[in-house]
């Protein structure tokens, strides 16, 4: 079958410009963000608290590895601890629920969480990766949650 020179050229336009618009949109929905909400927090009972955290994966990567250093700032901005968390696995397209006793803190006591570093980001069957950039940190707590 033999087509004409105008066909093919017009035919190869539109292959372009369907791959300019659609490329853009495949990136992002494979290099989303990883949402990392406070949720909510409640006091517990030995005199701690318990912070609920949802983690949102949108970066069309499983996590097998997810680890938080987290600074726990009083009501006066001073750091009070550290706190080592692990998240981990982070399921893609998934949003999970983890739960973090604080201890010897009352929520009330705290103004802030700071994400102080990320000490392991692995995604699965990956190399280990800086996920510092593909974070995005909110709080619907009275407690901040920042980077």
């Amino acid at each position: 079958m033999h087509f004409p020179h105008s066909f093919l050229l017009t035919a190869a336009r539109l292959l372009c410009a369907s791959l300019m618009i659609c490329a853009p949109l495949l990136a992002r929905a494979e290099t989303g963000p990883l949402r990392v909400e406070l949720n909510k927090v409640e006091n517990i009972e030995e005199g701690g608290c318990r912070a609920f955290f949802l983690f949102r994966n949108h970066t069309g990567k499983s996590f097998s590895g997810f680890e938080m250093s987290l600074a726990i700032l009083d009501e006066t901005g001073v750091i009070d601890r550290l706190l080592s968390v692990d998240a981990a696995p982070l399921p893609v397209q998934r949003t999970t629920l983890k739960l973090f006793e604080i201890p010897e803190i009352s929520c009330g006591n705290i103004s802030e969480v700071l994400l102080h570093d990320v000490t392991s980001c692995q995604p699965q069957n990956e190399a280990e990766m800086d996920c510092f950039s593909i974070l995005d940190l909110g709080s619907r707590s009275a407690i901040q949650l920042v980077k």
